[in-house]
């Protein structure tokens, strides 16, 4: 039997998505040793961080997901500076819906400064014309996207540059945090080899492999985690009937019950080469991540294709091009930041968490080495645990 090899660092990484690679960043920025280990090769399709772009929406009333945009705008912004990289394109996101909730989201922004403003329906199909809207709509010309193939490299690069070691295609199988002062973990690599890590402490920012790493929501694992719901989401992209049209990033909130029957909230924005992005947020079919279909039901083909053929006339309905991510999703929408002993956990980020990356990985860092808590509304005692 061939002898496992041994490391050590000052902190281990698990998962290399945008949350794991964005804390790996900041960890090696603040001098920790770090060994990330990720079971599955850059870019991967299996989770939540791949393909090119995100919304980079700052469409929220609530306090605490407004300080962490602002802190994540400011961070994406000095990795830009830092590498050369254009990672947002702040050209705008549009908000429509019910009136109570676009308004209550302009007044939020209003009361930090950001540009913003309301306009009129007619005002808003004027200036997009390959869209459709009922009521007023909420301008927002502090956000945009976030390139994110763009931002995994980046993050990636700064990373190593901060003397993280990066490995990919090395599974984690199992966790020890038997100590409040050391963390043991056990890999194995694609070619069979085992490797046993340690550490004083862990990061765990595993996406959909998240519970069964860390034990699940019962009593008996290294974190006592809320229910986690991991669903397979099918976005597409859609070709415009016209090249020279516009195209924002955008928000429809479920404004009638005939729009919640069929998926509730939509999002989207333009990918350069693909088309226009459009997708209903969080109505997948729970799964397990191991073993996921890769494709949508004919139902929900059929409910996306028709909602683009109502409220999208600049695009062509029946030019999807079909896209599979995973959702991990708490109950309430909310992320999972916080630390047991050694273990840090960085999980549930329910569809809406890409944007903020650099700042969570500010959060996790910070919580690993002791230096400060998440804020209360990520930690688990705000998700009953």
């Amino acid at each position: 039997m061939t002898r496992a090899e041994r490391r050590r660092a000052d902190r281990i990484v698990v998962g290399g998505g945008v949350m794991g690679l964005a804390a790996a960043a900041e960890l090696g920025r603040r001098g920790a040793s770090v060994l990330l280990l990720e079971r599955f090769e850059p870019h991967h399709e299996r989770g939540a961080s791949h393909g090119a772009t995100r919304n980079f929406n700052n469409a929220y009333a609530e306090a605490d997901y407004l300080d962490l945009f602002a802190e994540a705008r400011g961070l994406w912004r000095r990795l830009e500076a830092e590498t050369g990289r254009a990672l947002l394109d702040l050209g705008g996101l549009v908000t429509h819906g019910p009136d109570e909730t676009v308004s209550a989201i302009h007044a939020a922004l209003r009361a930090r400064d950001a540009r913003v403003e309301l306009v009129s329906a007619v005002e808003a199909g004027r200036r997009w014309p390959g869209m459709r809207f009922a009521g007023d709509a909420l301008v927002g010309l502090d956000a945009g996207v976030v390139r994110a193939a763009e931002a995994l490299d980046t993050l990636s690069e700064a990373a190593v540059a901060h003397g993280a070691e990066l490995r990919f295609g090395h599974r984690v199988v199992g966790i020890d945090a038997a100590s409040d002062e050391r963390v043991a973990v056990t890999v194995e690599t694609g070619s069979g080899r085992r490797i046993l890590a340690e550490a004083a402490g862990v990061v765990v920012a595993a996406g959909a492999w998240s519970a069964p790493l860390l034990g699940g929501a019962g009593c008996d694992g290294l974190v006592r985690l809320p229910e986690l719901t991991v669903t397979e989401e099918h976005p597409a992209h859609f070709r415009a009937r016209d090249a020279g049209l516009p195209w924002p990033s955008f928000n429809h909130i479920a404004h009638d019950a005939e729009l919640e029957l069929r998926g509730g909230h939509i999002y989207g924005m333009e990918t350069p080469g693909e088309g226009v992005k459009v997708g209903f947020h969080a109505v997948g079919e729970t799964v397990d991540p191991d073993r996921r279909p890769f494709g949508a039901t004919a139902a929900k083909r059929r409910q996306l294709r028709a909602y683009v053929a109502e409220w999208f006339p600049g695009l062509d309905p029946d030019s999807a091009a079909e896209i599979s991510c995973t959702y991990t999703s708490t109950a309430s929408g909310d992320f999972v930041l916080d630390r047991v002993g050694p273990v840090t956990v960085g999980t549930g980020f329910s569809g809406h968490g890409f944007k903020f990356a650099p700042a969570v990985g500010r959060i996790l860092a910070d919580a690993s080495l002791g230096l400060d808590a998440p804020p209360g509304r990520f930690r688990l005692a705000a998700h009953g645990r």
